[in-house]
């Protein structure tokens, strides 16, 4: 599974765009590339990271599959 440049919208206002590498049963995802936008405008590159199904608010493709 690839969503290339998929943005994700979490409970504390903070969004990630990654590509998505895989999830499980429970929404938790994987992402490669990931850029974190921080609510000041920075942006963080992070890398790998996995996050927690229930505290995603959005998940967006932002190119086709």
């Amino acid at each position: 599974m690839c969503i290339c440049g998929s943005l994700k919208k979490f409970m504390d206002k903070k969004h990630a765009q990654g590509i998505l590498r895989g999830l499980d049963p429970f929404m938790k995802l994987v992402i490669v590339e990931c850029m974190e936008m921080a609510t000041s405008g920075q942006q963080n590159n992070t890398g790998m990271v996995l996050i927690r199904g229930n505290s995603i608010i959005v998940l967006e493709a932002l190119e086709g599959v």
